[in-house]
């Protein structure tokens, strides 16, 4: 029997996610209309934060070897305004690529970034029903290395992230569900979610549009490019299969931009039910 398409369309659709693409595939093709203004690399097991203004675009590259670097991003001028991985899924989809975007928390809800280059596009779904770039797990922490295998390890990525954001004024609380660029995941048979070897070679990038003033942090997942397990019994550091990656912004010449304002939130007026009740 063949399935009704209907059932399975996108639960999230109407005119707000459409995106000119034309647009966006400008910034992401016309690279000499770039002007670099900062560039960094973030070693190994570690993690750094820093500004990205509205208008410029932010490039995540592998430098010597497959690298897996988990991401988040908060407004820059107001925090509580931060990247929401579990709507974007919803809104995008649960492995993002190019002109997908990344929507923010409540009450702000609208783009933060919007997807504008991705040298691995082309991967899309491999035999086991991995893909790339995911939203379905979260970061890597200390306190479920600690449950699981009783294993102290200062290094996961929920600590580089703590340690990045700090200088900010932000701290563990700010810390929150990541998009794993490069990261190779699925869903098996069981529903289980499944992380596979990372397929990004030296060169690979993957780049964003601000579409508001932001702050972007991002930590080199100790697990390398996850090409094995890096706790439990017998397993082996996988220090070796760890990679640095390579951060770099850009400002774009204005004729890149014209016509672009930056997005604004949903006009909901309401207030969620609280209102007093007049009774006639």
């Amino acid at each position: 029997m063949t399935a009704d398409p209907r059932l399975t369309e996108a639960a999230y659709q109407g005119t707000a996610l459409k995106v000119d693409q034309d647009f966006y595939k400008r910034i992401g093709e016309q690279t000499e209309k770039r002007t670099l203004v900062q560039e960094f690399t973030v070693q190994i097991r570690s993690g750094q934060a820093w500004e990205v203004p509205a208008g410029h675009v932010c490039r995540i590259s592998t430098v010597d070897g497959p690298q897996v670097g988990d991401l988040n991003m908060w407004n820059l001028h107001d925090p509580r305004e931060r990247f929401w991985a579990a709507r974007t899924r919803q809104l995008q989809a649960a492995h993002l690529s190019t002109y997908d975007r990344l929507w923010s928390t409540l009450p702000f809800l609208r783009p933060m970034a919007t997807i504008v280059g991705d040298t691995l596009a082309d991967y899309g779904t491999d035999a086991e029903g991995g893909r790339l770039h995911d939203t379905l797990g979260t970061r890597c922490d200390p306190y479920v290395s600690q449950m699981l295998n009783d294993v102290s390890f200062d290094y996961h990525c929920h600590s580089n992230l703590v340690r990045a954001v700090l200088p900010f004024g932000l701290t563990e609380f700010d810390v929150h569900d990541v998009l794993n660029v490069f990261q190779c995941t699925g869903l098996n048979d069981r529903d289980e979610y499944f992380m596979k070897t990372c397929p990004a070679q030296p060169g690979d990038h993957f780049e964003f549009f601000a579409e508001q003033d932001l702050l972007v942090a991002l930590s080199t997942c100790p697990g390398g490019d996850l090409s094995q397990p890096m706790f439990g019994s017998g397993n082996e550091d996988p220090v070796e299969n760890c990679h640095p990656l390579n951060v770099s912004v850009y400002a774009l010449d204005e004729d890149l931009t014209n016509g672009w304002t930056e997005p604004t939130s949903p006009r909901y007026l309401g207030a969620h039910g609280l209102r007093a009740k007049t009774w006639s």
